[in-house]
């Protein structure tokens, strides 16, 4: 071989080896020899570090719910951050506006949570970072959008939260969007209605978004009734789901119920029990009757504007029969537009001796609502909503029990029939 190849062989060679050496320092390999017998390894192999990294992370582990990513999101559960073998030390949960969302810690700082309902079709951030035992720290961080309103629905109730109501005041929920038959029960099954008088409650639905509850009888007098809303998650139709988690309380007041009698035209107010006052009344005309059956005041008015186009009493050119902007001391018993209200305009011997209205029950009353002393007023500021008015010998059909919150003139049995559960 001459001198130059030699010299080519031997470069060769040397390149071969170099690579060699090069791949196995890079890779870590496990040959017994150079630095690793002697174990000054600069760099040290991967188990090694991953060793030493592992010594030196932190214990804290934690955990956001929902998981990262996720979307149609609950807005009542969502955002929740927990930590297990750790304390939290800081969260931020912020929506894709910049508004930051208030939050709280437990007592043990081992989890937060958002201080108020989240939006709806809302994205959010969530920050979150803790400390375990020897004070090394752990972060985590996530994102999730919540339901939208468009996959979501509502139920919007009456009476409110903290008020006091007559023994007829049913609780009635209006949902925002249809409940197809196939999750009535789901639903239904997600409302609880109790009272501390112990009475059953059961639901009735009225069409596909309205489901009323109610007793059997009138509700005790000086009880307390619980709605319970538990519909976070409940599906009311295909891909649409329940946003609600909520608790409401409300009272019954004294028991009061009022007989309207079209034919002696008078009106016997009964509190607890006993008569405590006869009115002369004016019930619908022999055109117009009043609705007959037991009606429950839903609304309450010193003075309101009624106009006869807007329930049907038009002229030929279409004008209401009547248009009264100042009609004083009226209370609703009616979806359709049925009141018992004060009346100004009438001569004073109507009121007990013949009935002349449209279809509500009128009392004497005085223009511009002031006067205490009329039987519009003291029947005003003696009732509530809530109460019941029942009518009776009008010659009228029974009022539906749709038709305002005047679900009492369905028997038991016909009521329970409207439950889904």
């Amino acid at each position: 071989m001459t001198v130059s190849k030699r010299r080519k062989a031997l470069a060769a060679a040397s390149a071969v080896l170099g690579g060699v050496l090069v791949l196995s320092a890079c890779g870590g390999g496990d040959d017994d020899g150079g630095d690793k017998a002697d174990g000054k390894s600069g760099g040290g192999s991967s188990s090694q570090v991953d060793k030493s990294a592992a010594e030196k992370a932190s214990a804290a582990r934690i955990k956001i719910a929902p998981a990262n990513g996720s979307n149609a999101a609950s807005i009542n559960n969502a955002g929740q951050v927990s930590v297990s073998k750790g304390s939290l030390t800081a969260v931020s949960l912020t929506a894709s506006d910049g508004t930051k969302v208030a939050g709280a810690f437990s007592a043990d700082k081992t989890s937060w949570k958002p201080s108020a309902q989240l939006e709806r079709a809302t994205t959010y951030k969530v920050n979150a970072t803790a400390e375990d035992s020897d004070g090394r720290v752990a972060h985590e961080n996530g994102s999730f959008t919540t339901v939208s309103p468009q996959n979501s629905f509502i139920g919007n109730f009456t009476p409110e939260d903290g008020s006091t109501v007559g023994v007829g005041m049913p609780v009635s929920i209006n949902f925002d969007k249809a409940i197809t038959e196939k999750d009535k029960k789901a639903v239904q099954a997600g409302i609880k209605v109790s009272s501390s008088s112990n009475q059953e409650v059961v639901g009735h639905w009225f069409g596909n978004q309205r489901l009323d509850f109610r007793p059997e009888q009138y509700w005790q007098a000086g009880s307390t009734v619980t709605l319970k809303l538990d519909l976070d998650g409940v599906e009311g139709a295909d891909g649409v789901f329940g946003v609600q988690q909520k608790t409401v309380t409300f009272k019954i007041g004294r028991n009061q119920v009022s007989t309207v009698d079209a034919q002696s035209k008078t009106m016997k107010v009964e509190r607890d029990g006993k008569v405590i006052k006869t009115i002369p009344i004016s019930a619908g005309s022999p055109d117009n009757k009043t609705y007959e059956g037991q009606m429950v005041i839903s609304e309450k008015y010193k003075q309101t504007r009624m106009d006869g186009s807007t329930v049907g009493f038009t002229d030929d050119d279409g004008k209401g029969e009547y248009d009264i902007k100042d009609v004083p001391h009226a209370m609703r018993l009616s979806s359709s537009g049925t009141f018992i209200h004060g009346n100004y305009w009438g001569a004073p011997s109507i009121f007990g001796s013949v009935n002349t209205s449209h279809g509500c029950v009128g009392l004497q009353d005085a223009k511009g609502a002031n006067n205490p002393n009329t039987n519009g007023a003291w029947f005003y500021n003696n009732s509530m909503i809530g109460d019941v008015v029942v009518v009776k010998n009008t010659g009228d059909k029974t009022i539906p029990p749709d038709n305002g919150l005047n679900g009492w003139n369905l028997s038991w049995d016909q009521w329970k029939q409207g439950s889904a559960v």
